[in-house]
């Protein structure tokens, strides 16, 4: 897939394991690609999530296959278990910098440049605010664009982003959404929380790999 390419339309549980995968690369390296078990416990997280979601094994199965599907994940086999990887990177041709910002925008949906900025520094390198804007702008301006920007609503100071991987965004909607919403923590507690939910979700996934393998399928996806 090149940048000229028409981009692939995610549903909700889509996006959000395509997130999980960029995430985990970076965050929990000893147990990427991940088994099924591991990527239930990241599309499920409580934090660093929005929307939260509920996905049964089964669901997370599917969407992970239809993503192989698309080539935007591989699947590779353990002794244990299949597991899987994402390709962002290599399907659309894009830096580290750029795979961690959509990878972010996945999960959270909007977000500002600073909250951006912030939340990537566990994924990635950015120098500063002007660094995850240009990056942000790279994307946005491709011949097939994944991100848009979200002009400030009333109340509002900042921009926002989106990304275009679930299809068209309805900016007008989004702005009302978002307009008076409490900012999210960017700071020390924010950084706490997210470590604590990185080793959670390494120890289920080893908790996992040592259970034999992934549980049998569930059915059906739900937004909690």
């Amino acid at each position: 897939m090149t940048d000229a390419t028409e981009l692939p339309v995610l549903d909700a549980a889509q996006a959000r394991l395509l997130g999980c995968l960029i995430e985990k690369e970076a965050t929990t390296p000893d147990v990427y690609p991940l088994t099924v078990n591991a990527a239930v416990s990241a599309a499920n997280q409580k934090t660093a999530r929005d929307p939260l979601m509920s996905l049964q094994a089964g669901a997370v199965q599917h969407a992970l296959r239809a993503l192989e599907s698309l080539g935007l994940a591989r699947q590779q086999f353990s002794s244990r278990a299949e597991r899987y990887e994402h390709l962002t990177g290599k399907v659309f041709g894009l830096p580290n910098q750029q795979v961690a910002l959509l990878g972010l925008l996945l999960l959270r949906g909007p977000q500002t440049v600073n909250e951006l900025l912030a939340r990537a520094e566990r994924l990635t390198t950015l120098a500063d605010a002007e660094d995850a804007r240009h990056h942000l702008d790279r994307l946005a301006h491709r011949s097939s664009a994944l991100v848009v920007q979200i002009p400030r609503g009333p109340g509002q100071r900042e921009d926002r982003w989106m990304h275009l991987l679930a299809g068209p965004v309805d900016v007008e909607a989004v702005q009302a959404r978002t307009t008076g919403a409490v900012p999210a923590a960017a700071g020390e507690l924010e950084h706490r929380l997210a470590a604590l939910e990185a080793r959670v979700a390494e120890l289920e996934a080893r908790l996992g790999d040592q259970g034999g393998g992934d549980p049998a399928p569930g059915s059906g996806a739900q937004l909690s």
